[in-house]
């Protein structure tokens, strides 16, 4: 499937603004691709699907996420993240994409894992640095993702884990469990 075909198959699912953000997340995975030695062509798809499901209804995806996939701990953290695992199961049985390297990426791009892949940690960090996206903090992280891939995923979720911590909002247990798993192996390689 190429770019234009995928597009042609999410839009439908999208909000304009969504969709405009989605194809940001392109643009970005697809230069963090390049800079960084990923597969572009996975790297295309999964930041044009990532946000597959980002307007699915949350009790549908709930129920998904009880009767289908096997990891609950979602349900926990609020509907925000729910998108990300449903969007995997949607973009696998709807699209018939059943490239794990790519279902992952979707599947972990809102809260990172421990051990991600090349591509999971390229559309994490362009979903979080797209051009579209102004927040305090997001050009610092662009500057550093043009020098280190693993510094600027550090700071991305040390900013979002501030951001969330701000607003008495729970933290993912993947997602510090990923800040922790970056931090000690940037200190083993020193």
């Amino acid at each position: 499937m190429n770019q234009e075909q995928a597009l042609l198959k999410v839009k439908p699912h999208l909000t304009e603004h969504r969709y405009q953000h989605t194809l940001g997340v392109v643009e970005a995975s697809l230069e963090l691709a390049e800079r960084y030695g990923a597969n572009k062509q996975k790297a295309m798809l999964a930041a044009v699907f990532h946000d597959y499901a980002k307007f699915r209804e949350k009790e549908e995806m709930k129920q998904l996420v009880l009767e289908k996939l096997e990891d609950k701990t979602f349900l926990d953290y609020g509907d925000e993240l729910l998108h990300a695992p449903c969007g995997a199961y949607y973009v696998e049985h709807e699209q018939g994409i059943t490239d794990q390297d790519i279902l992952n990426a979707i599947r972990f791009h809102t809260t990172g894992r421990p051990g991600m892949t090349l591509l999971e940690k390229v559309v994490f960090l362009a979903d979080y640095i797209e051009p579209n996206r102004q927040f305090k903090g997001v050009e610092d992280v662009r500057q550093i993702a043009r020098v280190n891939l693993d510094d600027a995923i550090i700071e991305a979720l040390k900013n979002t884990t501030i951001f969330l911590m701000k607003r008495n909002q729970p933290v993912f247990p993947k997602t510090i469990a990923t800040y922790n798993q970056l931090i000690q192996d940037k200190k083993k390689e020193k």
